[in-house]
Parts: C-alpha cells; structure tokens; sequence
C-alpha cells in the first residue's frame, strides 16, 4: 500500500474493533500515526495496536466513555501529551468520528435514557470532539464521520439511530462550511449492510440474509474493509476536492 498518509496524525474514535479497526489498520498501513479510542473493549484495542505495530505501524490505544461528553477534555489532553511525545508536535491531521453503540430498539420499548444514550455517543460526542479538536487540527485537514445508509432511509427497527445518523449527515454540511476557509475537509461515509459484531444476530437468520443481499445491487455484505477504503480517499490528498459529502458505501442497498 502507498505510504497516501505517510507524516500525518489520526484519531479513530471506537478503534478497537469493527470498522473503527479496519479504519485503524489502514489509515497506519498509509503512514499515518493513529490514535485509536475504545470504551469497553481494552483488549479488542490491545489486539488494534499490536496488529499495526506488527505490520510495521504506530499506534495506540486511549481510553473514552463517549457517553460523557465531560470526558473529551481529558482524551484530547492525553492525546496532545502522546503525539507531543512521538511527533514533537499536538497537531492532529485526520480526525475520524467512528465510536457507536447498538442501535436496536424501536418505539416501542424505547425509553428517554436509551435516546439520550444513543444520541449522546452517535451526535453529541463529534459535535463536542470537533469543537474540543479545533486548535489542534491542521490547516487542510480531514474530519470524517461514520454515518449509516439508515440515516436516508431510515429503519423501523432503529428509529432512535436513523434520527441520530441524520443529525451527523447535518452536521457534516455545517462543519464544512464553518471549516472550509482553513483549507479542512469534512465528509461522511455511510456504510450499508456490514459484517460486524454488531450485527452478528441478523446474520443468523438465513431468510435475513437472503433478503439483504438480494435488496443490494453487489449481492452481498460490505466489509468492514470497504469502508475503511473509503475513509482513506477522503483522509488523503486524492480528497482533496471534496467536501460536505455523505458517501453511501452501501454496495447499492435498497436502490
């Protein structure tokens, strides 16, 4: 793989497994220094780190209950401490906000402290983390946001998730603007059907399944691989030109 990001600081929040992983991996397989977040999953971000470091790249794993947006203050002060270490320098290039929690749950056993838990990690926390962010990020820069194809055609079984994916999508545009004159991109890359843990039960279910694929114009599930393709277009200089974007990576689901 070409070294796109070869100089350049990353933090993957929700790191430790998944697609923040694979975003992980390949964002330091481009060159990148990565610090990747994890909540409960010290382990998972433990296995992140030594796989990268094992193909020859750096990284490390800081830990954050994004639920809490108090604790963001004391992530980006560990954050500036390890990059001031390694790079010599605070200056954070790609900021990626992956973290999330499972979405299931729909009207009617939803309850005001899942909403407020769902939106609490999947909106609020980029909101504050890009605004806790804004001294250290680089001029020309990328901040890149996890959004879902669920956030454009929401899910009955997910209303609460759909609502909080359209508010990063939202956020996204707003982002853009705010930040275009310094030369920063902000896109959004919105995964479809993907093979994670957090869909491993669905999975299950071979009428499911079928359904899926056969509702995807590809005919299968993404991988965790494919989004975090995605990711690095966006993260490097072939990017450059694009901004305020949600990139469905869905492998053309319900079109």
């Amino acid at each position: 793989m070409s070294q796109s990001l070869s100089g350049k600081t990353a933090l993957v929040t929700g790191g430790s497994r998944g697609i923040g992983r694979s975003i992980a991996e390949r964002l330091a397989q481009a060159g990148a220094t990565v610090a990747l977040t994890y909540n409960a999953s010290k382990h998972g971000a433990d296995e992140t780190v030594a796989a990268i470091e094992k193909s020859g790249g750096s990284a490390f794993a800081l830990h954050a209950d994004l639920v809490d947006a108090n604790s963001i203050p004391d992530l980006l002060a560990q954050l500036d401490r390890e990059f001031t270490q390694r790079k010599g320098s605070n200056a954070l290039d790609l900021l990626i906000n992956n973290a999330g929690n499972a979405g299931w749950g729909g009207l009617a056993d939803a309850t005001p402290d899942s909403w407020d838990e769902m939106f609490a990690v999947h909106a609020r926390a980029p909101f504050f983390l890009v605004q806790s962010a804004l001294s250290r990020l680089s001029d020309g820069g990328r901040i890149i946001n996890i959004s879902s194809a669920a956030a454009t055609r929401p899910m009955q079984a997910v209303p609460i998730y759909s609502m909080a994916k359209a508010g990063i999508n939202n956020l996204t545009h707003a982002l853009a603007m705010e930040l275009g004159p310094r030369g920063i991109t902000v896109n959004a890359v919105a995964p479809g059907w993907t093979r994670t843990d957090m869909n491993a039960d669905v999975r299950k279910n071979a009428e499911m399944v079928t359904a899926i694929e056969t509702d995807t114009a590809l005919g299968r599930f993404g991988e965790a691989s494919d989004i975090a393709a995605v990711v690095e277009f966006l993260a490097s200089d072939e990017g450059r030109w694009v901004t305020a974007q949600v990139i469905e990576s869905s492998g053309g689901y319900k079109l």
